[in-house]
């Protein structure tokens, strides 16, 4: 069993998939009916001679468990619980998935940036999206729909690249994987701060993009000094 310390910022919602128990089928139900985002199954893990893998049969899966398993998955998503319920219900370890660019994008940024980040918006007072961290130690802002697109302008027009930076966005055509979906061994994607009432309203890009450049800036900074 996975326990998580609560990280700064994280805010609590009885709605919401309850990390730590709630099955992959009841989440996935609950982010259709509750959040009104789309939501399509992907690949799972399975236990194949005492060791566990990814159900697409490849040893050297990077994302374990945590992938579309079919090239058709923007046509499978759906907004229905009814129809999220007997998707799961046929294969209940699938993963979780949310196609971006319907319901919101997400702003990509590395774990460290991202917490930096936050504690500058909290200061700030920005309206914030829910915000998942994931095991490979990224952290996705869900931000309004359209943010992909101007991202590079926005962080350009900052001063930076986003590229060198490490600042992404995930718009049309990309998904993300939603809590609570594990990614192989290395653990379970989780909440930074859990979607709730308050947040039901997604910020635009342009609000949150200043604090998060300047955090990925920072820290792509800080990693160049630690590797030199």
């Amino acid at each position: 069993m996975l326990i998580v310390d609560e990280p700064m910022g994280v805010t609590e919602a009885a709605q919401v998939p309850h990390q730590r128990s709630e099955p992959l089928l009841d989440a996935a139900v609950r982010y259709a009916e509750e959040r009104h985002w789309d939501v399509f199954p992907g690949a799972w893990l399975e236990v194949v001679g005492g060791r566990e893998r990814c159900s697409c049969g490849d040893a050297g899966c990077a994302l374990p468990g945590a992938h579309a398993d079919r090239p058709d998955w923007a046509g499978r998503s759906t907004g229905s619980g009814a129809a999220a319920r007997r998707m799961w219900t046929r294969q209940p370890r699938s993963s979780v998935l949310l196609p971006t660019g319907r319901a919101f994008d997400a702003l990509e940024v590395p774990e460290a940036a991202g917490f930096l980040a936050l504690a500058r918006m909290e200061r700030m007072d920005l309206t914030l999206g829910p915000v998942t961290r994931t095991p490979d130690r990224r952290m996705l802002f869900f931000v309004l729909p359209g943010a992909a697109a101007k991202v590079t302008d926005l962080v350009r027009s900052l001063g930076w690249n986003a590229g060198a930076i490490d600042l992404t966005g995930l718009g049309e055509g990309h998904y993300v994987a939603a809590p609570p979906t594990r990614v192989g061994g290395r653990g379970a994607v989780q909440w930074a701060r859990r979607p709730d009432h308050a947040n039901r309203w997604l910020p635009e890009v342009d609000e949150l993009i200043s604090p998060l450049a300047y955090a990925c800036a920072r820290e792509a900074a800080d990693a160049r000094v630690r590797t030199a």
